[in-house]
């Protein structure tokens, strides 16, 4: 897999995708291709952003930059990029959506920077819109290293499959409490099922408690798997369980 960032400012990715599972990519035919915006672009200043027609604050990225790199990639006889660009107008990220970016081939992001993108490029280029929350930061180099981070610790040999299976969001549903040595502090205690050894009710147990987190935080998920027949049945008898006590 290849994953190209158009950026301005190339150095916030190099630090971050340096370290621990990120550097891993390098052994597992993940190609990190961080590409300064500003070298395409066509005046002596290398200035790729201007003040924004119909008027309003701030300044805007430029397009003939953009054009410029996949114009060379397309010179270069190299296919378009699945492309996309991180942005709060875009549809909200979840873990079904990187999965899905994790089997791209050759993926291409547009990181923003200012007031935002010219809409020019976002029209020729940019396959999807994706935005990492309902909120908005000063840059999308951020939500570009998310986005890296999601997809690139899905790929074979970064992290055990055992690992991001049980990631919150992974099967719908967020993730069990996690416990380490020591096994008591402060006179708090480990659950003592976790010590049992019985990987069957260690299982069940942590299927419960991510279903009670879950139906805390976030029940607008527990609908959403109720409609699975099979997580229905298990969901049930949880609740029945409960109502007993």
């Amino acid at each position: 897999m290849k994953i190209r960032v158009l950026t301005l400012f190339e150095e916030l990715f190099s630090l971050y995708l340096s370290q621990t599972i990120m550097k891993r990519a390098d052994d597992n035919d993940i190609i990190y291709d961080i590409v300064n915006i500003r070298n395409y672009s066509n005046n002596k200043h290398n200035q790729v952003d201007d003040t924004p027609f119909g008027g309003g604050a701030g300044m805007v990225l430029k397009p003939e930059p953009y054009w410029a790199y996949f114009r060379e990639l397309r010179l270069n006889k190299v296919k378009k990029p699945y492309t996309v660009f991180v942005s709060p107008q875009g549809k909200t990220l979840d873990q079904n959506k990187l999965i899905e970016l994790s089997k791209i081939e050759d993926l291409c992001i547009i990181s923003g920077r200012y007031e935002g993108l010219d809409q020019r490029v976002i029209d020729k280029f940019v396959d999807e819109e994706i935005s990492i929350g309902d909120y908005v930061l000063s840059s999308g180099d951020l939500a570009s290293l998310v986005l890296i981070d999601g997809i690139v610790r899905m790929k074979d040999g970064i992290i055990k499959k055992e690992s991001y299976e049980t990631d919150s969001f992974y099967n719908g549903l967020l993730g069990f409490p996690q416990y380490t040595r020591p096994q008591v502090i402060d006179n708090m205690t480990v659950p003592e099922i976790l010590l049992s050894g019985n990987h069957k009710l260690i299982d069940e147990y942590r299927f419960e408690k991510s279903v009670f987190k879950t139906l805390k935080n976030r029940p607008d998920l527990i609908q959403e798997k109720i409609e699975d027949k099979n997580f229905k049945k298990k969901y049930d008898l949880i609740i029945n369980q409960i109502l007993k006590k």
